[in-house]
């Protein structure tokens, strides 16, 4: 299984952030090309990111474990995600309404923009 990794300093943030870009009415997705190694080789580095505008702790941890389950299911499809990036993903409210089945074709789309 592939470990998600996130990003922990101020300057990896700055640096996705500037890199490309792919936006749905769910969220958002930045990526930039690996600029550092993994603590483990086959992990992918991925931050998951909300505004507090969005609602309490409980809401916005909801979106981001839908996010993240979402995110472990693409990894098992091979070549869904490219490893060889680094993503923040922005959470959006309607997320949290949403199903499911709707989020995971919608987020394999994006990816796959990222990637050509």
């Amino acid at each position: 299984m592939v470990k998600l990794e996130s990003l922990k300093k101020s300057f990896q943030f700055k640096k996705t952030l500037k890199e490309k870009k792919v936006h749905s009415d769910y969220f958002s997705i930045f990526a930039t090309k690996n600029f550092y190694e993994p603590k483990v080789k086959s992990s992918l580095i991925i931050s998951f990111v909300m505004k507090k505008k969005i609602g309490n702790a409980v809401k916005r941890n909801k979106i981001r474990r839908k996010l993240k389950a979402i995110v472990q299911k693409l990894l098992k499809k091979r070549g869904a995600i490219d490893k060889d990036y680094t993503y923040i993903v922005f959470g959006k409210s309607n997320t949290y309404a949403q199903k499911h089945d709707v989020l995971l074709p919608i987020m394999e789309k994006c990816f796959n923009k990222i990637k050509r």
